[in-house]
Formats: C-alpha cells, sequence, structure tokens
C-alpha cells in the first residue's frame, strides 16, 4: 500500500518558534514556567514524537505546519482563528502557542482583545480562568518587548453603551 510522500523534509514541519523569555499559561497542576521552557519542552516532545515514525502523526504534523501558510487567508488570520479555537477549547497549550504565533505575525493588543472576545461568546463564561492566562501572556510578550501593556492598546476605544434587553 502506497503510504505517500514524507512530509517531514517540509519547511513547516514542525513550525518554528522565536520565543521571548517570560510566565507561560500552565494548567493549574504544574508551576509557571518561562516561555523559553515552554519553547524547548514543545521542541523537545515534538522531536521525540517523530523520531518514533508513526506515518499518521508525520503526516498530522506536516498537515498542521501547511494549514497556517498563506492562502485565500493570510497568516495572521489563520493565527487568530487558531487562537479563538484554542481559548473556546480551553487548550492552555495551544493558546500560548497561537497567542506567541500573533505576536510574531505583529498583531496588536487590541486585535488579540477583538480575537478573545469572539472566543469569550462562543465559549462562554468557562472560558474566563483561560481568557485571564491569555491576557497575562500578552502582556509578558509585550513587556518583554519593551513595552508597557497599556501603551501596546494604541488609543482607548470608548466603550459602547449598554443596549437594554428588550422586554
Amino acid at each position: 500500500m502506497d503510504t505517500g510522500p514524507d512530509q517531514s523534509d517540509h519547511p513547516s514541519f514542525p513550525r518554528a518558534l522565536t520565543l521571548a523569555q517570560g510566565n507561560l499559561m500552565t494548567p493549574e497542576s504544574t508551576p509557571p514556567n518561562s516561555l523559553e521552557a515552554f519553547r524547548t519542552f514543545r521542541e523537545r516532545m515534538n522531536a521525540r514524537i517523530l523520531e518514533a515514525g508513526n506515518l499518521e502523526i508525520r503526516r498530522f504534523f506536516a498537515l498542521d505546519g501547511r494549514t497556517y501558510e498563506d492562502g485565500a487567508l493570510d497568516r495572521r488570520t489563520k493565527e487568530l482563528m487558531g487562537l479563538v479555537a484554542s481559548l473556546v477549547l480551553r487548550c492552555d497549550d495551544c493558546v500560548t502557542y497561537h497567542m506567541i504565533r500573533c505576536r510574531e505575525e505583529g498583531l496588536s493588543d487590541e486585535e488579540l482583545f477583538e480575537a478573545l472576545s469572539v472566543g469569550l461568546v462562543v465559549g462562554g463564561s468557562i472560558v474566563i480562568p483561560h481568557l485571564r492566562r491569555a491576557v497575562d501572556l500578552m502582556d509578558t510578550l509585550t513587556a518583554s518587548m519593551g513595552a508597557s501593556p497599556a501603551a501596546a492598546t494604541s488609543a482607548a476605544t470608548p466603550t459602547p453603551p449598554m443596549i437594554p434587553d428588550e422586554p
């Protein structure tokens, strides 16, 4: 049976990260680590998983990398989609990864907050703890770039008036 070409030599397999030092969102059961520890662990475990040579896993990793390449949608949009989906699924490692990628793609705090608001609306209040950790990471990434979190969000947008509930 033909299993198709080996995807491991594709440039985005697995996607590389360049991460700043800082705090990492982690599940409550583990102590916080640095972003460097996240990157190191991710790279080490990806290498371990891929060295097992399982064809289906290798293909999935290749598909994941290719999915986020520019196409009809650009990388920025796809990373925002990944961030929202990760928030709704309540996967802190995934949120961390996509938050970092969004910063690498140059997304502002305002753009990230808008995406996070979509995740909150779709996922509901159970998403709030993950939202808190995402914003903490966003602030950490902002600080690592030498800016204050408040400065990363450009001129404040006025809060729209609340729309009263219809009877």
